[in-house]
């Protein structure tokens, strides 16, 4: 059903509710710790309105209540949608989004698509009726989207992907070409099928951009078409959006935040899982309440280290040419913050050869991150340590140089103090 992210997606492999819709996680039960729930109970109180137009229904307003730029833009044509009759190459579907929210608009769709994150059950799936209304109403999805969206490409737990495909002149994939699930440490030549790309990036090519015209060699699409795009007005009517844009960075950005917030989720859901069946084995087995199994601790070490790992950016594709995006997104990211008293920011970008100057996931600033349980904050924090001093000199971190190191230490002490000093007895 909703496939904001099959927005990003495409079909998934099924995997069942139930493990996250039992305690401690409850998936299915209200989420009241999400950005559309405080939005929902906002408008329940006459203390926000959301205004519609009949160009693009209520989406420019959902996107300011939500404080998303229409710089996040990005645009889909492949029909990998549950409003997949509406979109094609020649009416791309837009994906708005920030740290913590996406936002999907088809033209002449039924509805706004969302996906939030509730920090502790992870991605939350919504939907808005585009039909003038006193008192809209986002009404959560009852477990269709679940069905792509809790698969192994999401690490099995609620979240969202960007699944790269080839496609026809209509946008229907060629699934039996292959399709691939993108995120930071994809080659840019298997990123973006199905998808428009504004922007430069040099020598580099990728996918996006073009169809297949041949059905029976479906891998045979003219890369260099695709590359470099800096204007698509020749390809589909761009008037129709708040901006001509699909930007490059932004795109970029989106596959490393999904990834990221899967691993988030499944940090917190492993911790939480773990230490509540402690809590039942405690009970039954008479043991101290305090009780903390070598099973448990093992788990929340697992998943910290898929955090960290993340977190880093191992394994990141490296950029052989200059990247730069054709819209205001790079300007408006990089001033989000925070910065450090030498005006350093997780935010900065490279875009040389990396996509970030200083290689540490902003997301460590999320609500998500805040809300892991402290043992895996604390298990983080102390690897996140043992690496940047140098006392780890695994080969999967020898892409950070020793001034990386240094600068993001730095970084994280002065702006994430607290969490900074969790590692201090590493």
């Amino acid at each position: 059903m909703l496939a904001i992210v099959v927005l990003l997606g495409g079909v998934g492999m099924v995997c069942g509710q139930d493990l996250y819709d039992e305690a401690p996680i409850h998936y299915s039960e209200t989420s009241e710790d999400n950005p559309i729930a405080r939005l929902q109970a906002q408008l329940d109180e006459g203390e926000q309105e959301l205004a519609f137009d009949q160009e693009h229904g209520f989406l420019k307003s959902v996107l300011n209540a939500l404080d998303i730029s229409p710089e996040s833009q990005v645009l889909v044509y492949s029909k990998t949608s549950f409003q997949l009759q509406a979109i094609t190459p020649r009416r791309p579907r837009a994906l708005y989004y920030n740290d913590h929210s996406y936002v999907g608009w088809v033209q002449g769709g039924d509805v706004v698509e969302v996906m939030t994150t509730d920090p502790v059950r992870g991605e939350v799936f919504y939907t808005l009726q585009q039909e003038p209304n006193e008192k809209p109403q986002f009404v959560r999805d009852k477990g269709q989207c679940t069905v792509c969206h809790s698969s192994s490409r999401t690490q099995r737990v609620p979240g969202g992907l960007v699944r790269s495909v080839f496609v026809n002149a209509s946008g229907l994939p060629h699934y039996g070409a292959g399709t691939f699930n993108t995120d930071q440490t994809s080659p840019l030549a298997e990123r973006w099928g199905g998808w428009y790309v504004t922007g430069t990036h040099g020598s580099m090519r990728h996918m996006g951009n073009v169809v297949s015209r041949d059905r029976h060699d479906p891998e045979n699409i003219d890369r260099e078409d695709g590359a470099n795009v800096t204007d698509l007005a020749a390809r589909f009517p761009v008037n129709k959006y708040l901006t001509p844009h699909s930007d490059i960075v932004a795109l970029m950005v989106l596959e490393h935040q999904l990834q990221m917030q899967n691993f988030l989720t499944l940090a917190s859901h492993e911790a939480r899982r773990a230490t509540h069946h402690d809590q039942v084995m405690n009970e039954a087995l008479e043991r101290p309440a305090d009780y903390v199994s070598e099973s448990t601790t093992r788990r929340i070490k697992n998943a910290a280290e898929k955090v960290v790992r993340s977190m880093l950016f191992v394994d990141e594709a490296k950029l052989t040419d200059k990247v730069e995006g054709s819209s205001e997104f790079s300007k408006k990211f990089q001033e989000l913050g925070p910065q450090d008293s030498q005006g350093r920011s997780l935010r900065q970008f490279d875009l040389q050869s990396r996509l970030f100057k200083y290689p540490c996931s902003y997301l460590i600033y999320s609500e998500a991150f805040d809300q892991l349980p402290l043992e895996m904050q604390t298990t983080i924090a102390k690897r996140l340590r043992e690496i940047l001093s140098g006392r780890d000199n695994d080969e999967d971190f020898q892409h950070l140089s020793p001034a990386d190191r240094k600068a993001i230490s730095e970084i994280l002490q002065e702006t994430k103090p607290d969490f900074w000093q969790l590692g201090a007895d590493a």
